[in-house]
């Protein structure tokens, strides 16, 4: 193993004080490993809360900041963070109209957000309400779910759901659009390569140099299959296919396209897989009308990638194109 590292142990708490100083507009909770907008709590806005475990960066908080999230919570690498964490969050963002916590389907981040959830009413006045992102189309009850995982839906599901609350959006009203946004999206990702936790010290799992892993999780859980080594031509279509056969995508005022590194994979080679992506698009007759490419939920080293396909209406067309201004997306500020 081979990594930028003091002690392994002590990696996210000095990732974070890393954060700190390299963006003054955030500010970090270095006890609950909380990172949280400068100005927060905003007065009259809903809070939107997000997190899990580290190790995907720039997700989580590489997306904290003005038009998306809050705040978030950072747990120990692919590990949830706890409740207390959650709750002490959730007091932070709470400007008087309610918090949202939008959740990664993960069994230990549903749990804990739950409960965070529940200690958050028992302690305070704040009213919570939790949409659970789901849209990896790979497996079912997956080894670290119930149900579909959380993958690159939340990426538009963040961003949409922070512009409109940006706009006073009730709790209601943004809990029903981020269930809409979700529920539009569909995902699909696969791995080159394990990746290597760093207080293992080892790969995650052993993949030989001769094959991938077809609907890889973004901790390096099982996918649906191993096949030899393919083609980017052959490999976009096993990504594609299955994530258009389990939604009709036409319609609407197109879709939106996100092709995810997943943290060792160069842009030369993603936008060489939406080039791929986007020709299966066409044939299929669904217009891409907005596109993000590059590692925003990654896994670590992992070589690989992850495509994530929302279909958009005009509304969200709309809050897709308001400004943000994070560490991850910034535009129109």
């Amino acid at each position: 193993m081979k990594k930028l590292l003091n002690d392994p142990a002590n990696l996210v708490a000095e990732s974070l004080r890393g954060v700190e100083r390299a963006h003054p507009e955030l500010r970090v909770d270095h006890e609950n490993r909380i990172v949280y907008r400068a100005d927060a709590p905003v007065s009259g806005k809903v809070g939107l809360l997000s997190g899990g475990g580290s190790g995907h960066e720039p997700a989580h908080a590489g997306f904290v900041g003005p038009g998306m999230l809050d705040a978030v919570c950072a747990g120990e690498v692919f590990t949830s963070p706890v409740p207390d964490q959650m709750t002490e969050a959730t007091k932070k963002i709470d400007g008087g109209a309610g918090v949202l916590h939008l959740v990664w389907n993960y069994t230990g981040d549903v749990m804990n957000f739950d409960m965070a959830a529940e200690l958050a009413a028992a302690e305070t006045d704040t009213e919570v309400q939790a949409v659970v992102m789901n849209d990896d189309v790979a497996v079912e009850d997956s080894l670290f779910t119930a149900g579909r995982r959380g993958t690159g839906a939340a990426i538009a599901v963040e961003k949409i759901v922070g512009a409109a609350a940006e706009q006073g959006r009730s709790l209601s009203e943004l809990a029903d659009l981020a269930r809409r946004v979700n529920d539009s999206s569909r995902s699909m990702g696969m791995a080159l390569t394990s990746c290597t936790v760093p207080a293992k010290g080892s790969p995650t799992f052993d993949l030989p140099d001769d094959e991938i892993e077809i609907g890889i999780g973004i901790h390096g859980e099982p996918g649906r299959r191993r096949v030899p080594l393919a083609s980017a031509h052959d490999i976009a279509e096993m990504l594609v296919d299955p994530i258009l056969a389990d939604r009709d995508f036409t319609g609407g005022e197109g879709v939106f396209v996100f092709v995810n590194g997943m943290g060792a994979t160069p842009n030369l080679e993603l936008y060489l897989m939406y080039n791929e992506i986007a020709a299966l698009l066409d044939k299929a007759g669904i217009v891409p009308v907005r596109t993000l490419v590059g590692p925003y939920v990654t896994s670590l080293d992992m070589a690989g990638c992850l495509v994530s396909i929302t279909r958009f209406d005009d509304e969200m067309l709309r809050l897709w194109d308001a400004p943000v201004a994070t560490s991850g997306l910034r535009w129109g500020m």
